[in-house]
């Protein structure tokens, strides 16, 4: 089996690793309501991509149902599985 003749060196280590780094992610402005988005996505506050009507944006109120029934449904399986 193979073995190395000598240890590597932090310097020679961490030469090679240099590419292996998180990059920051870039952030693009809504045109239409200047909100910040991922670019080439659909905006998640208006819905706009590219100046058109992509989705409908869910409104906080929606949010907060779905995560009511959400928890309805878990207390409900919860009590089934009891």
């Amino acid at each position: 089996m193979a073995v190395p003749k000598q240890r590597k060196t932090k310097s020679r280590r961490d030469q090679r690793r240099m590419h292996i780094y998180l990059k920051k992610q870039e952030i693009a402005t809504c045109p239409n309501c200047g909100e910040e988005k991922m670019p080439h996505r659909a905006c998640a506050n208006c819905g706009f991509y590219n100046g058109k009507s992509m989705i409908k944006p869910k409104k906080k109120d929606e949010e907060e149902k779905e995560t009511e029934s959400q928890d309805k449904k878990r207390l409900s399986m919860e009590n089934l599985s009891q």
